[in-house]
């Protein structure tokens, strides 16, 4: 099914709920005449996810708790900033019809106060249906660009450098960092995304931009708002880290000292930064790092992290910085527990509270997005005509799935001819295929990015050169193969690779291979391809369409009832390796 055109990109409000979870070990501070409360809420990662879901998560929900907090800090004469970490729009039919615009106006009704551009947030590319460059005249960040001139809040990427200029972007409403005052208090944001952003993002959309190394760039940005009179410094990142103990916000034991927001942290100058909302990985913070407190909250819209900054009255002066553990957005919990219990039959589960007053919806919320909802559940319901056994696994890791087979089979089959497919199938596959009659729903939540299916030239060598660095080096995740298998063993010290066709003939290096490919992989995305890509890169042969049509058409074609078993043949799998990766031979 092709790509809906955007017919409107009006403005619809966003959305206010409820939710809960374990209150903070961290007691918020008592409220006292000679200090401001500075409650900083922090999201990420939204992938377009404003709706709610079996009575968890959505925008609906994270205003309500919002609109708790903010009578909190009326109350007690502090303030509340929200603030985004990126990935705001790609990765559901709500926002993705609309290229964002429906995020966009949530997060103005919301009342953001800034947002950190992040990869997705090139995904659309130019403005309409279109999701790269087809004419010379096509704006690659057009979409981007609509998405913020529409916002009350600006975008923030102090590091995306414009490669023209060597200067930051130069977007309408796109800037490095903003001043805000709240309560008084002068409150600098700065905003800056992963030195990866690039690299996980469609080349075509993002030529002639650069990322700048992230500590030294919030370190000058944030020297710059403090000259210019701001009293607390916070950082929107969409880069991030992960932790799994939240009882102590200072024991980063729990936390991985690699993940790329934690040596950003360490790198600043002592007392410069006061707060990083992160982002990208998905996973979770609420932790200090060098007095710097960190926030980050899973993703998808299912939580939220806060930090409350406590500034002396008379000398606007930071005094405390105050973690919580990211806090999932429920609309009912269990009473004994306070937790989510979204999919249990308890009858005793009750509202959720914040702050000490249930978390109500906002009606008028759900009616403004009511027509960006309307258009997507409408092709949401658009029927497969195949049911699901037992749900279609992705399982990430192990470079050959049920998921990541059917996926691959269905791309050989649009591309006849093709010799070999690759597949990011980590990155590509974001969920599991649901058990039951399918819809197109459920392919799109599997797939939501809107690629082409490609195809380019490469000899056997340069193939058997990839499977190499695929094997033998760090590379993040082994890609998903069809139409070919790769053997892989040692021979003393050296690492031999054989690559079989399905009849188990081998290939030569002679050969000229027809790959199909995904164009994210095919422009550069991931890295994968980039050992072997010409300085001009590929010359594309094909183009079978978009991704997600190829899957639903072979799909229709198949019909039937499909089992993940009849997607794996156990005696011939198409990665054949000695032992884990990173593959090493001895002597």
């Amino acid at each position: 099914m092709p790509r809906v055109l955007v017919t409107f990109l009006t403005v619809f409000v966003a959305a206010c709920a409820s939710g809960a979870r374990p209150p903070s070990t961290a007691a918020p501070p008592t409220p006292s005449a000679r200090t401001i409360t500075l409650s900083i809420i922090g999201t990420n990662d939204l992938h377009g996810g404003v709706l709610q879901r079996e009575d968890r998560g959505g925008l609906a929900l994270l205003g309500g708790y919002v609109s708790n907090l903010r009578a909190a800090r009326a109350r007690d004469g502090g303030a509340v900033l929200l603030i985004d970490g990126g990935d705001m729009f790609q990765g559901t039919l709500e926002s993705n019809l609309t290229e964002g615009s429906a995020v966009v106006a949530a997060y103005n009704a919301l009342g953001y106060t800034a947002a950190a551009i992040g990869n997705h947030e090139f995904d659309f590319g130019p403005a309409g249906p279109a999701s790269t460059p087809q004419r010379p005249d096509d704006d690659p960040r057009g979409a981007l660009k609509a998405r913020a001139a529409e916002a009350s809040f600006p975008f923030l990427a102090a590091n995306l450098i414009d490669g023209a200029t060597g200067r930051p972007v130069d977007f309408r409403n796109v800037k490095p960092s903003t001043i805000v005052t709240a309560a008084g208090v002068r409150v600098g944001i700065v905003g800056v995304m992963t030195t990866r952003a690039l690299v996980t993002t469609i080349a075509a959309n993002i030529r002639g931009l650069r990322v700048a190394p992230l500590a030294e760039t919030i370190e000058a940005e944030a020297r710059r708002l403090r000259a210019g009179g701001a009293t607390v410094i916070v950082v929107a990142a969409h880069a991030g880290g992960r932790c799994t103990d939240f009882s102590n916000p200072r024991d980063l034991s729990s936390c991985d000292p690699n993940d790329e927001i934690i040596p950003v942290a360490r790198a600043l100058p002592p007392g410069l930064v006061d707060v990083i909302v992160a982002g990208h990985t998905h996973l979770s913070m609420g932790h200090q790092v060098q007095d710097i407190a960190i926030s980050e909250a899973y993703s998808g819209g299912r939580g939220f992290g806060r930090i409350d900054v406590i500034v002396d009255a008379a000398t606007k002066q930071v005094v405390e910085r105050r973690s919580f553990p990211p806090r999932d957005l429920c609309a009912r919990v269990d009473p004994g527990t306070t937790r989510c219990d979204p999919g249990g039959a308890s009858a005793s589960r009750v509202t959720a509270e914040y702050e000490g007053a249930a978390v109500k919806p906002d009606p008028e919320i759900a009616k403004a997005i009511e027509p960006g909802v309307r258009a997507a559940v409408a092709q949401k319901a658009m029927p497969v005509a195949i049911t699901i056994a037992t749900p279609i696994r992705r399982e990430p890791g192990k470079g050959e799935s049920p998921l990541g087979n059917l996926v691959e089979a269905a791309y050989l089959a649009a591309m006849p001819g093709a010799d070999v497919v690759v597949n990011n199938t980590d990155g590509a596959l974001r969920s599991d295929l649901p058990a039951g009659p399918l819809t197109y729903g459920a392919v799109f939540e599997t797939m939501p990015f809107d690629n082409r299916l490609v195809a380019f030239r490469l000899s056997g060598a340069d193939f058997r050169r990839l499977v190499t660095t695929w094997v033998r080096d760090r590379f993040p995740a082994l890609p998903g193969l069809a139409g070919l298998r790769a053997r892989v063993a040692c021979k003393g010290s050296a690492l031999e690779v054989t690559l079989l066709r399905a009849d188990d003939v081998p290939i030569r290096d002679d050969e000229r291979l027809l790959v199909a490919t995904p164009d994210f992989l095919a422009t550069g995305g991931d890295r994968v391809f980039e050992s072997v890509t010409p300085a001009d890169g590929f010359t594309i042969e094909r183009d079978a369409g978009a991704v997600r049509d190829v899957i639903v058409e072979a799909l229709n074609k198949r019909g039937g009832i499909l089992r993940e078993d009849q997607l794996v043949d156990p005696a011939n799998p198409h990665w054949i390796l000695p032992g884990p990766r990173p593959v090493a031979c001895g002597g």
